[in-house]
Formats: C-alpha cells, sequence, structure tokens
C-alpha cells in the first residue's frame, strides 16, 4: 500500500517526478516533513514525529484534519452523488447556491462555484469587467490571490514574472495597502472594472487594515464606477470571529470569493458570490464560463456542512475564546523576549507574529518545528510567523501550542543573537 512507502522513497520521487525545487528547498530549510496520518489539530511526519497544525494549509483544515461531520457527511453523499455534470441544474448547487445568499449580504445573489481559490478569483474579474465593460484591475502591492490566468497578474511578480504572466501596467494596477489616496489616484480615471482585495493580506504578513480604510475604498468605488472584490479565501468562514471578514469593516462588497477552508480540507471547491449586476451576464449567455469540477456535487454537500458548522454560535464563542486565550499567552511571551519578539497581528483567529529580524519567522519555523509545531513563515515578508490556530481548539491544546511557543522562541531569539556577534 502506498502509505507503507519509506519517506526517502517520497523524497526521491518527488525531486525527480513532482517539485524538485520545492522539495530541496524545504530540506535546506530544516523542514525534513512528508505528512503522514493526519486528525483534529495534529498531523504525523510519515517517520512519526506528530505536528500541532497551526498553518493549517492557509485555513483549510478550519475544522481540523478529516473532520469526522464532513466526513460522515461525504460518505453519505457517495450512496447517491457523484461529481454530477456542470450544464444542468442540480440538487446540491442549488441549495448551496440559496445557503451563500442567505449567509452574505443581502446585495450578493448569484453564486458561481469552482474547484480552487485562484479560479473563483479569475471568475469574480470576469463578471466586474462584463457589468463595467473595463478591463483594468486594481489590487494590492504585495496581495496574493493565486496562481491561476488572471489571479496570479494581482498579486507579487515572484509568482507572474516567471511565467510572463505580469500583464501590462495599463491593465493591472498594484497600489500600497492603506494608501487612501494611492488608490483614488488609480480609480479617478473611471476606467478600472474592479478592486480586488485579501481583507487581511495573508502572504504579505496579515497587516490590518487601518481604520475607516476598506469602507473608504468602497466608497471610492461607488463614487467611481468601480466594483469592489472581496477575497475572503483566508479570512472567511468565522476565521475573524465573523462569517466573513469585512463584517469588521461594515461593507458590503459586489462580489465575495471563498475557497480553502470551504471544502473543509476534504472535497475541493471554491465559490465566487455576485451581486447581480455581477452576474447578469448569465441571464444574456449563461453558458459563457464552464468549468467542469465547479461545484461538483459532492463538493457542495461537504460545503453545506462546513458552512452550517462554520455559523453554529458555540462555534463562533469558541473562535472569541481562543483568540483572546492565545493572545494573552503570546503577550505574555512578547514580554520575556521583547528585543526580538516585537508584534502580533490579529483579528480573530487570523494572526502573524512580527519578529526583529529580516528573517526573524524562518528561524521561528525551524525552532517550531523540532518542537512539535508547524507554522509557516509569510512568504513575501518573512519577518512575520503565520500563525492561524482553529476554529475548534479547545484549552488544552492551547497550552500546549504556548508551552511549546515560547519554548521555540526562546530557541530562536539566541540563534538570531549569536548571528550578531
Amino acid at each position: 500500500m502506498l502509505k507503507r512507502k519509506r519517506k526517502e522513497t517520497v523524497l526521491e520521487q518527488s525531486i525527480k517526478w513532482w517539485n524538485p525545487g520545492k522539495t530541496r528547498q524545504w530540506q535546506e530549510d530544516g523542514i525534513d516533513l512528508v505528512i503522514g496520518e493526519r486528525s483534529g489539530y495534529y498531523f504525523y511526519d510519515m517517520n512519526g514525529k506528530k505536528l500541532m497544525d497551526v498553518h493549517l494549509n492557509g485555513g483549510t483544515y478550519n475544522l481540523g484534519h478529516r473532520n469526522p461531520e464532513l466526513i460522515a457527511a461525504l460518505k453519505e453523499a457517495m450512496e447517491y452523488f457523484d461529481i454530477g455534470n456542470h450544464h444542468f441544474p442540480a440538487i446540491t448547487r442549488a441549495q448551496l447556491a440559496e445557503d451563500l445568499a442567505r449567509s452574505t449580504p443581502e446585495n450578493l445573489r448569484y453564486s458561481i462555484f469552482s474547484s480552487g481559490g485562484s479560479e473563483a478569483v479569475d471568475v469574480a474579474v470576469k463578471c466586474a469587467r462584463y457589468a463595467t465593460k473595463r478591463k483594468k484591475v486594481v489590487s494590492i502591492i504585495n496581495g496574493y490571490h493565486g496562481h491561476s490566468g488572471i489571479a496570479v497578474a494581482l498579486g507579487n511578480e515572484r509568482y507572474s514574472r516567471p511565467f510572463l504572466s505580469e500583464g501590462s501596467k495599463e491593465e493591472f494596477v498594484h497600489v500600497p495597502f492603506n494608501d487612501l489616496e494611492a488608490m483614488e489616484k488609480a480609480l479617478r480615471e473611471e476606467d478600472v472594472a474592479a478592486v480586488v482585495i485579501e481583507t487581511v493580506p495573508a502572504t504579505y504578513g496579515f497587516p490590518l487594515p487601518e481604520k475607516g480604510y476598506l469602507s473608504d475604498v468602497k466608497k471610492l468605488c461607488e463614487m467611481y464606477g468601480t466594483l469592489y472584490i472581496a477575497d475572503e479565501v483566508q479570512t472567511g468562514l468565522m476565521r475573524t470571529g465573523k462569517l466573513w471578514g469585512f463584517e469588521h469593516y461594515g461593507i458590503k462588497p459586489d462580489i465575495l470569493v471563498t475557497s480553502k477552508g470551504f471544502g473543509g480540507g476534504i472535497y475541493p471547491i471554491a465559490a465566487t458570490v455576485v451581486s447581480e449586476e455581477a452576474g447578469a451576464w448569465m441571464n444574456e449567455d449563461g453558458f459563457a464560463h464552464i468549468s467542469t469540477f465547479g461545484g461538483s456535487e459532492l463538493g457542495c454537500i461537504v460545503a453545506m456542512k462546513v458552512l452550517e458548522i462554520s455559523q453554529r454560535e458555540e462555534v463562533r464563542q469558541n473562535v472569541e475564546f481562543v483568540a483572546r486565550y492565545l493572545r494573552t499567552g503570546l503577550e505574555e511571551i512578547k514580554e520575556k523576549y521583547p528585543d526580538f519578539f516585537t508584534g502580533i497581528r490579529q483579528l480573530g483567529v487570523v494572526m502573524g507574529l512580527e519578529f526583529n529580524h529580516p528573517e526573524g519567522a524562518k528561524f521561528v519555523m525551524r525552532s517550531l518545528y523540532k518542537n512539535g509545531v508547524w507554522a509557516i513563515y509569510s512568504m513575501l515578508d518573512p519577518k512575520v510567523l503565520q500563525f492561524k490556530p482553529g476554529l475548534l481548539c479547545d484549552k488544552s491544546y492551547c497550552d500546549e501550542l504556548l508551552s511549546r511557543c515560547e519554548e521555540s522562541i526562546r530557541e530562536a531569539a539566541r540563534k538570531v543573537s549569536y548571528q550578531y556577534i
């Protein structure tokens, strides 16, 4: 059986047949990991090393690895459903679309399903271009919205340049986050189809929106005839303490994108939820966009259960507890190492830990890994550690996590200080 393979064999296969650069880079970074068994907020390396998961694959495992309720829903669905046929109405897609309409602001109506977040962002931009009859799109410098055709051009050039996918500056405009003046300058010619913003930009290191920034951007969009696309792939589904992160800022986007945790780590699915204006093309030509695996009926079943669990009052209250409890513990650790551990960026259980070294989060990541915790540095700001506990963590898990974090931050601080001697 596959699970009986030796770890060394998997690494060799990965270098030879899968992704040599990524596989070697992790080895160089000291992360000798091939994931084996997994359950809840833990997983095991193939050689048996147990790790607490506070990366969650970008929030994919909000509800834990192999969540029993999600597995039960999928098993039951497989008695009757398969992926379905994307051309025709389906019980599952119709119901999930209605559930999303009832779980989002009243101005959003139609749901267009995809198999992943990048595709869903592409769909969002296509809808905005249809509605406005404009092509230009504005996004944030060092933002991240995926790797597919349109989405990759919205993010950092690290991901677009190797594939000659940057797009022209007349088509894709990047402005600094929290810079309202730059945003207005980009919009004032009234030629922008959409502004795309991740409510808290994760790959950029979780900088938080300044007070009034997102609501003012939405007002500028309304003023200049531009649609606002909220990328909630990592900040949605109760991670911030509200179902959607933008709810904290009093805005109603014209288009919402959700993915990652939407499939519960069990079945890939994403959704682009649009206003009637942005979805009007479906009345003109409903075949204009096609996705064979978008809205797989099995995926819809899982997503409905994810949406239901995420909105339970006890889950909301638990997110509030975990966010508060971990913040208190992390602040105590920060007080012990103030020269190294310098800040905590937080909205609910969306958290970024700042360190006073340009690659401080890499040092912390390595120490955490050694001590049984998996968290990853922000790819576009390696002084910030992505720290993303799950929605269902309990107090004992948090206590264990804080203990391992303190030990790891102490070790990393010493290693960094030695570098300067």
